[in-house]
Parts: structure tokens; sequence; C-alpha cells
């Protein structure tokens, strides 16, 4: 059974995918797993760290339903706008109404699509994902979306996951999964409606999908902003926390999922509302349907704070506000909270820009540029050792020396999480001849792990779990550092009565975690442990 393809190179009769134990090469994936293509230029890269000791997001994550629109393009552009949630890899699962294809690769979006690649990509709804990995390595094998094939009782899926399992462990033992059949927490979840799709009714209106995740949805804990799609739906779906956000948009002949609402205005689709914490919803050709497939006491809104802090794009709105306008308030804030003498006040490129404007305005203190960050050089991936850390700040980093000689100088960051980033800041500063270096942060201290999607490492990697203020300033070699206090953060942020999580800066987890969470628990062989 199966139905040949030409992809130019060869023919691929579609099969089974990729059995458990068997590694397919790295390349290109198409509907069942088949793949065309060797290793991909940039993966090996994109297997090491990041350059600089900012926090890490998991992914972003795109679905659109478009009858006669350029889904794959729609999709393209909706990624290149959320490429700050995840530069490893990148990858579009697109649906004709009978059949399902999957294109992935590691790299940035635009490293692994082209016209040529977009083409074949034909259908009137897709979905897309580019991924920043906190479950699982970063290897094409774990590239998203992540596919499952149909029998003859139910169809094929794909599906592209923003956030981070709990209970990831518990859910792989109750199915009887051995290590290494699924490598992620977005793996272990298809495997799991992939179990759940034959114990449905056979179904004339084609909502196996649908039937098989009201049946999953409710044993899975943690953070998840899910968009899958079948041969005929699209569906978007928000944990009952509410940790990553996910929006619906609304385009002339068709609808829009994003986890920002930058993606909807760059493919002109108007945003509608965000999906609220616990809920599903199901697009076809009947509009817009919605679930609540979670017990009502499990839904407590927990949009993670980060989103805010550093996250999102400026330009985003989040609990009906705009993230610009809200860091800017921050900023504001933190020169009330911590004033200080000096003769300028710069932002962090480009996080701290904002914050960094509020403060100049709230202090008086004129604002300047500081920095010139290298916006061409990409993402560095590189040993992730102190040493190369802050090698790679110089690489993106260079100080403007006669805006900086002779002054006193307020610098404003978002985050300080192992501060090799600011302490190569001050010193950088200092050698551009500073004569003062004040440090301010949005954020308060970072003083537990994140299990929810942020890869900021373990408790022992953290500068604030174990140092006082006064010891952080000093390790920093800052002349004074503050950070805004955490009442005047939700203060700046202006959502009165939304709800937050902020238990790396508190370390009360809105729902129970297991301290033995890894980001390769899954994998047969764990490789060395994963940096932050």
């Amino acid at each position: 059974m199966g139905v040949e393809v030409d992809h130019g190179r060869r023919r691929i009769r579609r099969g089974p995918v990729e059995p458990p134990g068997l590694k397919l090469p790295r390349g290109r994936l198409w509907e069942d797993g088949t793949v065309q293509g060797g290793d991909s230029a940039s993966s090996s890269a994109a297997r090491e760290g990041p350059s600089d000791d900012h926090p890490r997001e998991a992914c972003g994550v795109f679905g659109v339903y478009a009858p006669g629109q350029p889904v794959s393009h729609l999709v393209f552009d909706g990624l290149y706008a959320l490429q700050h949630r995840g530069q490893e890899s990148a990858g579009i699962a697109v649906s004709d109404g009978d059949t399902i294809m999957v294109d992935k690769d590691m790299g940035l979006v635009t490293n692994v699509f082209n016209e040529r690649r977009l083409a074949p990509l034909q259908g009137y709804l897709a979905i897309g994902h580019t991924r920043y990995s906190t479950t699982g390595s970063s290897t094409w094998r774990n590239a998203q979306p992540v596919y499952r094939p149909g029998g003859e009782e139910a169809g094929s899926f794909a599906l592209a996951h923003n956030g981070n399992l709990t209970n990831t462990p518990k859910l792989a033992a109750e199915a009887g999964m051995l290590p290494g059949v699924v490598a992620s927490d977005s793996d272990l979840v298809a495997e799991l409606l992939s179990h759940a799709l034959p114990d449905t009714e056979a179904r004339s209106d084609g909502r196996d999908l649908e039937v098989a995740l009201l049946k999953v949805l409710p044993e899975l804990e943690g953070a998840f902003s899910f968009v899958l799609l079948d041969e005929g739906h699209l569906v978007g779906v928000r944990d009952p926390n509410g940790f990553r956000p996910l929006c619906l948009g609304k385009l002339e002949s068709g609808w829009v999922l994003a986890s920002e609402t930058p993606a909807l205005d760059v493919v002109g689709a108007h945003f509608v509302r965000e999906l609220d914490p616990g809920e599903m919803v199901v697009i076809d050709a009947s509009g817009v349907r919605s679930f609540r497939p979670f017990r009502p006491e499990r839904v407590e809104p927990r949009l993670c704070i980060f989103e805010f802090a550093y996250f999102a794009r400026p330009d985003s709105q989040l609990y009906g506000r705009e993230v610009h306008g809200a860091r800017r308030r921050m900023g504001e804030l933190l020169a009330e909270q911590a004033p200080v003498e000096a003769d300028m006040v710069m932002g962090v490129p480009e996080s701290g820009i904002p914050a960094a404007e509020g403060f100049a305005r709230r202090s008086g203190i004129p604002y300047g540029q500081g920095l010139v960050k290298n916006r061409y050089i990409g993402r560095t991936f590189i040993s992730p050792s102190q040493e190369a850390r802050a090698l790679g700040v110089k690489r993106k980093l260079n100080p403007l020396r006669d805006n900086i000689a002779g002054k006193r100088l307020v610098v404003v960051d978002d985050s300080i999480v192992r501060g090799t980033t600011q302490r190569a800041i001050v010193q950088m500063l200092r050698d551009a001849g500073a004569t003062e270096v004040h440090l301010r942060v949005t954020l308060p201290p970072i003083k537990w792990p994140c299990f929810y999607g942020i890869d900021i490492g373990t408790r022992s990697e953290l500068l604030a779990a174990d140092l006082s203020v006064g010891e952080i300033r000093d390790y920093l070699g800052a002349d004074s550092l503050a950070y805004l206090s955490l009442d005047r953060l939700e203060v700046a942020i202006g959502a009165p009565g939304a709800g937050f999580c902020t238990a790396c800066l508190t370390g009360a987890y809105p729902t129970e975690v297991s301290l033995e969470l890894s980001k390769h628990m899954l994998e047969a062989s764990a490789p060395s442990p994963a940096r932050g």
C-alpha cells in the first residue's frame, strides 16, 4: 500500500514512520518519515550551546487554515516573525485534504526554506514550528512538526509544540515506552495521540484527531501550546495555566494561530483574541469551534512573566497590553526604586532598550547608545564554557567609545542568569573609558530552575541562587546593582487580576514538578548534561 512520489532525484515510496531504534539520516522529511537529502550544513553547529547566558525559549508555533491561499508561504512568513523564540530547527506541515507533507531541517527559517523547498508544499491548511530544545537534544529527529501516519481506521496528523511537559517520565512509563522510543515530550504526545486514534469509533465526520485530543489532553501536565493538523482540520491548544502564549487571528478567507501577534500582522491577519488557558479550538470549513477539555479546577492562568520581560517581541500583545510599553514602564519604576547619579542611561540590545528609555525619561538622565550590536552575526553556536561565552559577547556587542569615555553610566538589562554577559559588558565599558557602571535589571533575581520551557539551567548554575545582590555586584565588577522588585514588575505590566508564573524568581511552582526532570530524560543514550 502506498503512493509513489517523484521528488526529483529519486522515487520514494511512502512507508511507516521512523521505527523505534532506527535513526534516519538528517535531511528532508516527507509525509511518512521518508527523507530526501543528507546532513544539513547547519545541523552540527546547532547542537552546540549559545554564546551568551540569556534565557532561551522553547519554540514558536504557527498554523493557518486558508483555502485558496499559498499556505506554506504564509507559514514561512509567520515563522520568520517568530524566529526569536527558537533558532535550532524549523519545519512546516501542509495538508491538501488527502495528503500531509512535512519538511523540516536544522537551522534558521531562512536557512531551511526557500522557494524551491516551499513549492511542493501545496494545500489549504498548514502548521509550522521553530525550535529551541528543552526536552530532547537539538537534533534532526527532534525537529518539528512531529508527524504520525494514519492507518485504515484513523487519519494522519502533525503536531508542533511550545512548552515543556512536567509529567513526561510518568506518561512514558504508563504507556509502556522503553527508553529511546520517543526522544522528546512533543514526540511522546504524538505517540499518545496515535495510540488514542484507533480507540475511537469509525467516524464519518473525520474528527478522529479531535476525539483523541479530548482523551489525551487531560493527562498532560506542565506547559504546552500546541498547533496540530490532520487532513482537514487545524487545531490549537493551550494548557490550563496558559504558561505559553497562543492567539487566534482572522484572514479574509481563513484563520491563523500563532505564538505571538506580530506573526498575525505579517500575514495580514486581524487579531481576534488570545486562546484562554485550558482552551482547544478546532478550525475547519464550518469555522472555529471551542472546547474545554480540562477540569475547571485545573484552569488557573499563569502566563510566564518572562514573556513580558524578555521573550516576546516588543510589538506583541499579551493580556491586552503591548510588550514595549510594559518594558518602558519597567524602566520608569526601576528609576524610582533605585535612583543613581549618572551622565547617561543605555540599554543592552535589544530587550534592555525600552526599559532604558523609560529609566532615562523618569530619572531625567540623558539616554544614549553605548553598545552596537552586530545585527548580521545571527546566533553564534560555540562551546558553552565561560571563556567562550565571554568571547561571544564581544562578537555580538561593541562599545561606542566616544559616547562612553569619561561618563558615569546606567546600564539597563532584562535579566541576569549566570552573569557572564553582564560581567563581560561591564569590563568592556570600563575598557572604553567609563568612569562608573551602574547595573539596573528589570527582572528580579532568578534563583530557581524552570520546568515549563525556559532553558536557564540548574539551580547551581544560577548566579542569584546562592549570592546576595552585593556579592553579585562584586562578581560583575559594577559600581552598583539593583533589580526591579516583583510587585513593581507586575505594576509595570499593568494587567490587574492576570495570573503570572514567577517560579524561577520565587520557587513557588504552579504545578507539581520533579527536580529529576532533565532535557535528555527520554533518550536511550543521554549525552552530557545540557547547557542552560
